[in-house]
Formats: C-alpha cells, sequence, structure tokens
C-alpha cells in the first residue's frame, strides 16, 4: 500500500549532517483558470530551504551566486513561484534562514515575511522588477510579480516506504528523499500574475504535493505526474485516479544504484505500485529521456510480479522552464532541468495472468507535471 498519509515526511529535515549540507523543499503545482478568458494556466509554488546552520539574518549565497570565496556554501529559503506555457516565468524571494519561522516537528509550518505553507494552506507575494533581475544574477529569476491565497486539501499519498522511514532519515543514508503527501490533491483560490487574476478551482486544479530533502540532486533526474487522466476503453474521466513517477540515480550511503525509479499508480481506487525498494514485489523499470529540437520526450517501462504499465510522454519545450536550484555544496550542477506542467502523455495499463499480459486501459493524460535533467559535464 502507498496511499499511506504521513505527515511527519512533510516535516523540516535539515537536521545533524543534512543541516550543514543539505536542502529540503515543499512543492506544489496546480491548474487555474483566467478569469477573462476561461483558459487554463499551470503554475507551481515552492518553498526552498538550504544549508540552514550557515544561516544568518540575510540571504548568504554560493560560489556560483557571486560568493566571496569557493568555500562559502548557500544558506537561504527560497520561495519559487510561476507558471508554465509559451509565457511561462520562473521568480525567486530569498530570506536569511534567522528571519523566518520554521516549526518543527508535525505538521510543519514556513513563515518567510508576506509568504507562508503549511499542510492545508499557502499564501504569499514575489515581485522582481526588471532591472532588479539584470543586476541580481545571483537571484536566478526572471522577472515579474506573482501574489496568491490558496487552500490545500491533500487526497492521495504515494509514500516510498521504508526508504524514506523512520529509520532511514535518522541514518540520512540517500542523498536524496522523496515523499509525496498529495499526489493527488486539491487547491482552491485566487492568483495575481503580472495584473491577470486567476481562480483556482478545486474540480479543476488536478493538483500535486510533493517535497524532496538531502544533501545532493540526482542525475540522470526524472519526475513524471498527472490526476487529469482520460480511459479510451471506458470513454471516460477518471476522477479517483493519478500516478506518480520519480528518481533516476539514486544514492545510498553513497553507492548509486543505476537506472531506479519509484513509482505508483492510482487507478480507480487500485493501487499499481512499482518501487525497486519492494524486492519482494519483482519490481523492475527502464526509461529513456532524450531531447529534440522543439521537445523533451519520456520513455518509461514499470513492472511487477502483477502488472505492467508503459509511458510515454511529451512536453514543448516552449511551454517548459529550465529550473533553477543551487546544490548544498554551492555548485549548480544542473544547467539544464528541464520542468514543465503541460505534458501530454499515453498509458498501457496491464495485468499479468499465467496466459500472458491482458491489457487493463489506455490512459490519456493532460497537464503533466515533468522533469529531466542531467549534470553539466
Amino acid at each position: 500500500m502507498f496511499d499511506k498519509n504521513d505527515q511527519k515526511r512533510d516535516a523540516f529535515m535539515l537536521k545533524r549532517g543534512f543541516s550543514k549540507k543539505g536542502y529540503d523543499w515543499w512543492w506544489h503545482s496546480f491548474t487555474a483558470i483566467d478569469s477573462k478568458t476561461g483558459e487554463e494556466k499551470q503554475f507551481f509554488i515552492e518553498f526552498f530551504v538550504i544549508n540552514p546552520k550557515y544561516g544568518k539574518k540575510y540571504p548568504v549565497f554560493g560560489n556560483t551566486q557571486g560568493a566571496l570565496t569557493k568555500k562559502d556554501r548557500p544558506s537561504y529559503v527560497m520561495i519559487k513561484a510561476g507558471c508554465w506555457g509559451e509565457d511561462h516565468v520562473q521568480l525567486h524571494r530569498f530570506y536569511g534562514v534567522k528571519k523566518v519561522i520554521i516549526k518543527p516537528g508535525s505538521p510543519f509550518v514556513i513563515k518567510a515575511g508576506r509568504c507562508y505553507l503549511s499542510e492545508n494552506e499557502t499564501c504569499g507575494v514575489i515581485n522582481v522588477t526588471k532591472n532588479a533581475a539584470k543586476e541580481h544574477p545571483e537571484w536566478m529569476s526572471d522577472s515579474g510579480k506573482m501574489e496568491w491565497k490558496i487552500k490545500i486539501n491533500k487526497e492521495i499519498a504515494y509514500n516510498v516506504g521504508y526508504g524514506a522511514g523512520k529509520v532511514m532519515r535518522e541514518l540520512q543514508g540517500f542523498d536524496m528523499y522523496w515523499h509525496a503527501e498529495g499526489m493527488k490533491s486539491m487547491y482552491s483560490g485566487t492568483i495575481t500574475l503580472n495584473g491577470r487574476v486567476y481562480y483556482v478551482i478545486p474540480e479543476k486544479s488536478y493538483g500535486y504535493a510533493d517535497k524532496n530533502w538531502g544533501r545532493d540532486f540526482t542525475s540522470p533526474w526524472l519526475w513524471l505526474s498527472s490526476n487529469k487522466l482520460y480511459s479510451r476503453m471506458k470513454n471516460e474521466e477518471l476522477d479517483n485516479s493519478v500516478f506518480d513517477i520519480g528518481g533516476g540515480r539514486p544514492r545510498v550511503f553513497g553507492i548509486p544504484l543505476e537506472g531506479k525509479l519509484l513509482g505508483g499508480f492510482y487507478y480507480e481506487g487500485k493501487e499499481y505500485d512499482y518501487n525497486f525498494s519492494k524486492v519482494w514485489t519483482l519490481s523492475r523499470q527502464r526509461f529513456i529521456c532524450k531531447e529534440t529540437e522543439d521537445k523533451v520526450i519520456w520513455k518509461v517501462w514499470l513492472e511487477n510480479n502483477k502488472s505492467v504499465m508503459k509511458i510515454n510522454v511529451i512536453c514543448n519545450k516552449k511551454d517548459m522552464i529550465l529550473v533553477n536550484y543551487v546544490a548544498p555544496d554551492g555548485t549548480k550542477k544542473h544547467d539544464r532541468l528541464w520542468n514543465g506542467g503541460n505534458g501530454k502523455a499515453v498509458i498501457k495499463l496491464y495485468d499479468k495472468h499465467s496466459y500472458g499480459l491482458q491489457l487493463k486501459d489506455i490512459v490519456e493524460a493532460r497537464n503533466v507535471g515533468c522533469e529531466y535533467g542531467e549534470y553539466a559535464k
């Protein structure tokens, strides 16, 4: 069972070694409706904390962000917000760690100036002028203004199991941990982006909420998720379904695990779990990710002892951003980490029987959250 809520995994994780070399972030993405045109638009909001042990009352930037020496490590709280589409934007606002309230334990709370996040709500404002974006490349930000006030209702979880359980969290064995407390979430509220108002309507929000934490990122880096799904075989919307896939090359106690993914498909109440750490399920994965001139393409094959899931995803580069993060050591390892929310996918789901595979459904997915990148060489 992966649909297990565990708010303890959403708690602030940067303790002991991770406090000096570590990051923790809470990610939210969802669809909103243009108040004037009625058109859909996909948004994201993230709260990101890095190396709090070195925190001051002002943001401390890393060596790739203009630090005085190569030994200087970044330490700040960064609020990231923006949208996907041809007019995509990625906005950043930074706070000194000692100016931010982070409630330890569960449920978590983060308050940085006018920006706030908890398990069930978020609000905030980011305003970056064109001159400021140009004069401060260390901000890694576009220009623009976004303000939001959103309620969050997390419905279905993707809990990866013991890999992010209490013991492994205490050991800090993985370089990168993942938990999706709300891989299917309902959002409601309003967003104002550059003066334009968008309404977030629960049943049309197709929301997603997860978190990552650790001492380093992964390369390759893959993420795919959507709960805007349509069954070709049933000719109907799948209102109680969602899939979520993440991973690439995890490292545990310094040992890289090649080509490993964590994936779950919650199909109308039935769970299909493809978790490499659950060896008793005979889980296996293969994936190919590539760029063309104008698209990013993912082909993923997942199998366990009871089923097979094949998924092909395409997202236009013109709708995506190259998402910006600095690693805890101060370097910017990912220069081409493609990130989108407008992907399209086709999923083929098969059940295994003694006589072979039986096609369960062919599912079309829209508003697919998608990510792919490898470290710069």
